[in-house]
């Protein structure tokens, strides 16, 4: 079987790429992706907090979400087949980044970059957030920023069977298998190897693999500075009634959220803990160490809290600089990335999926100007760097 475009990885970045191009009416080329797991159990899509955010430090990631947040609205105008809609149970409700005195210059100066970019977000003085979140402990704090609008949590799950039950029926192919090396011939990759043993000869190959996306990327001879890195979330139920909450963010870099009849949260392994793995065990010390403490202090009414399960998921961590690696590498015509999302993949993967379709069918980029994301900063080490990595 020969393709015009392979995509390697069939989660939501890759099957948000195979239906926007699908969809472009100006591609007349056949599709296929080859995800090596169709239950996507250990996909970061599944296992992840499902959020989106505009309030990024970063222009760039600012106009890819906002492009998502549109999108996720009208999702009823892109991804209903036969009728059916997934059900992806957007809730716009915002996210808060609170503040001590010693982050309120990092949170103003991101203000006036979102404030510039057209988001939709206020800074609120501590009596302002206790006034409108009163389970909210605001003693140490100088300031929070509060999105209003195209912020919020959804069904990542829906969204991304949405993606690719729509692709299916644009006539895009899917197989189940891994690809486990590229052939390069030059500037080209001319054919992909799967662990089937099959070898599929292709005209653009799309690396959309998620932490599988190095090793990939090896197998022609290009090194991309991603790594896996652990992520573990906890649910957790509690007597405390939290009126209007939004996925709120502690100035520890601790987040909670609303979820069913409780709440998600999460924190990063402190750096020296933060290293490369590929297991899935759940670090249950981060929520009895850390976390619990962190969630206690800031909203008195978790002082009792019941855990009842949490998982472990990966980001796919650019190592320079937080951001993703977007388009050809400079060495290969037709070898494109959409790696290193370092946990904003999902609420990227509809503006990054138009951007990729746009690149394979006109050579440039049209609705969104990412140049930045490209090789070029990546291979100068001169790193865009995102500061608010959650």
């Amino acid at each position: 079987m020969q393709t015009d475009v392979l995509i390697v990885g069939g989660a939501v970045v890759g099957s948000a790429t195979a239906y926007f191009l699908a969809s472009q009416p100006s591609f007349q080329g056949k599709i296929l992706v080859v995800e090596q797991d169709p239950t996507y159990e250990k996909s970061a899509t599944a296992l992840s907090a499902a959020s989106i955010r505009h309030q990024f430090s970063t222009p760039e990631n600012i106009r890819l979400s906002q492009f998502g947040s549109s999108f996720l609205k009208s999702v009823d105008q892109h991804l209903c087949v036969d009728g059916e809609v997934p059900a992806i149970g957007f809730k716009e409700r915002g996210y808060l980044f609170l503040a001590t005195a010693q982050g309120l210059d990092i949170l103003h100066t991101n203000h006036h970059i979102q404030r510039a970019e057209n988001v939709d977000v206020s800074l609120l003085t501590p009596t302002q957030l206790q006034s409108r979140f009163p389970w909210l402990n605001v003693n140490d704090l100088a300031a929070g920023s509060l999105g209003n609008t195209g912020e919020g949590w959804l069904d990542a799950y829906a969204l991304m069977q949405g993606f690719r039950r729509k692709s299916q029926s644009l006539g895009v192919q899917y197989r189940q298998a891994r690809v486990e090396a590229l052939h390069r011939e030059g500037r080209r990759i001319t054919s992909a190897r799967l662990s089937t043993g099959e070898v599929i000869p292709c005209g653009t190959v799309i690396n959309a693999a998620g932490t599988g996306a190095t090793q990939l990327a090896q197998t022609a001879g290009i090194v991309l500075p991603v790594q896996a890195r652990k992520r573990s979330i906890f649910f957790f139920t509690s007597s405390a009634r939290l009126m209007g909450c939004p996925m709120v963010i502690d100035p520890t870099g601790a987040y909670f959220r609303p979820e069913g009849e409780g709440y998600l949260c999460g924190i990063a392994p402190s750096p020296e803990q933060d290293t490369a793995c590929d297991d899935f065990e759940v670090q249950h010390s981060l929520f009895e160490d850390v976390l619990w403490p962190i969630l206690a202090a800031r909203v008195p009414g978790f002082e009792a809290l019941r855990l009842q399960r949490s998982w472990a998921g990966h980001y796919d961590m650019n190592l320079l600089d937080q951001n993703a690696i977007l388009g050809a590498h400079p060495d290969v015509d037709n070898f494109l990335f959409a790696n290193g999302f370092s946990g904003h993949g999902l609420q990227h993967a509809p503006a990054v999926g138009c951007a990729l379709s746009e690149l394979v069918t006109f050579g440039e980029f049209r609705t969104l100007n990412l140049d930045a994301l490209g090789w070029r900063r990546v291979l100068d080490a001169q790193p865009l760097r995102e500061i608010n990595v959650v």
